[in-house]
């Protein structure tokens, strides 16, 4: 993608893919997500799953699977709350970026 994505889009995508389960899902699982979005590196995303666990959006637990302890992150009550605070944030971004690309202005 020619342009860049910044930490608080990120941030909006990563919380976007953990909140579509419940019980939560592991790291490789969320970069195979996120990449349906943007191109993202695992060196790249798990700084950000930490900070947001970090800033009480995610919590983290461990889970057996075949053998072998898999992270898996969950997001809080408190990521959300920020979710719901991107979402709103990126519709009025978005729509501003769209009205100027397509040409047309709104009354």
């Amino acid at each position: 993608m020619v342009f860049n994505t910044g930490a608080a889009l990120l941030d909006a995508i990563v919380l976007a893919v953990v909140s579509k389960d419940e019980e939560g899902t592991y790291g490789y699982k969320i970069t195979q997500d996120v990449r349906k979005a943007i191109e993202v590196s695992e060196s790249t995303l798990y700084p950000v799953l930490r900070r947001l666990q970090k800033d009480g959006c995610l919590e983290v637990y461990d889970r057996e699977c075949g053998g072998r302890n898999r992270r898996y992150y969950k997001i809080t009550g408190n990521g959300n709350e920020r979710l719901t605070y991107y979402r709103k944030e990126w519709e009025n971004y978005s729509s501003k970026i769209t009205e100027l690309f397509s040409g047309e202005e709104k009354i």
